[in-house]
């Protein structure tokens, strides 16, 4: 990893943190409504959604085919999540299935940085300065690779980011009367702590989703379902069970189980917009039991 690409990640995590802190001042002195609440709870959904099911079920796993437009507009909204491009994230995601819990894994926190509290803060975010962005595209995302419109996102990824930020300003600038004020406050709520919240509910999944949490499948990592991350992580943190069951486009197996992620793919499916659709029967589930 070059030093411009580590300081990048770092910047990605500090500043959405700065933005807390501020955004924790403001609301102290009452610079929030629920217009800029309303702006952050979108922008969260759009792009928490890119994440799951767009890199996550789709890109990564194909755990559902779709329309070439739909596979790129949901790389694009995956991108507005601030985690790295799409072709990086896809190929550290394979990478992370081939090494689970071994060497190899870009961010287990059981080998390669001790155990406790530093592989925990390695799986959490430590790695992005580390390990982020080092899978081989030609291996571990070569269908990515070969598509030009896939690079083409890609490769815009700092354009992305920068938009991210810039959508949720201009839409509570408009909202608030094309004020200062309200630009501030959609840069900071729909912006920074919409960022702050969706990297570390997603990097919540690569580590306490690998440390505590239940298990019912007899595989051999240490990925475990931690039922009260999955409403903000939209289904990702039943990780078990999609270890278990990778291809699946539904992480959420038992009809209690949350999956919004799953709910919005049956929709595009019900749309005619997803089809090939991955479900495991129960009497597969039923085969991986613990015995």
């Amino acid at each position: 990893m070059s030093a411009m690409e580590r300081n990048a990640n770092l910047a990605g995590v500090v500043v959405p943190f700065l933005g807390v802190i501020a955004a924790i001042v403001l609301l102290w002195n009452s610079m929030v409504d629920w217009t800029s609440i309303a702006i952050m709870v979108a922008m969260y959904l759009l792009t928490a959604v890119g994440v799951t099911v767009g890199f996550h079920r789709l890109l990564t796993h194909r755990a559902f085919q779709s329309y070439p437009l739909v596979e790129r507009t949901f790389a694009v909204l995956g991108s507005l999540s601030v985690q790295g491009s799409v072709l990086d994230w896809v190929a550290d995601h394979r990478k992370h299935h081939a090494y689970t819990d071994t060497e190899g894994d870009p961010h287990s926190p059981h080998v390669g940085h001790g155990h406790g509290l530093r592989g925990f803060w390695h799986a959490h975010a430590g790695w992005l300065m580390e390990t982020q962005g080092q899978a081989d595209w030609r291996r571990y995302a070569r269908d990515l690779y070969e598509d030009p419109a896939m690079r083409r996102i890609g490769r815009m990824f700092p354009q992305l980011a920068l938009l991210s930020l810039l959508l949720p300003t201009v839409a509570s600038c408009a909202l608030h009367g094309f004020t200062a004020r309200g630009a501030l406050e959609g840069l900071i709520w729909g912006g920074l702590v919409r960022v702050f919240f969706v990297h570390h509910i997603t990097w919540s999944v690569n580590s306490i989703c690998h440390i505590f949490g239940r298990r019912r499948f007899a595989i051999e990592d240490r990925s475990t379902n931690v039922w009260w991350l999955a409403p903000f992580s939209l289904g990702e943190s039943w990780h078990h069970n999609h270890h278990a069951f990778p291809r699946s486009a539904f992480h959420g197996m038992r009809w209690w189980e949350l999956d919004i992620a799953g709910l919005v793919i049956a929709t595009l499916a019900r749309l005619g917009l997803a089809w090939n659709v991955v479900r495991i029967a129960p009497e597969v589930q039923r085969t991986k039991l613990i015995a």
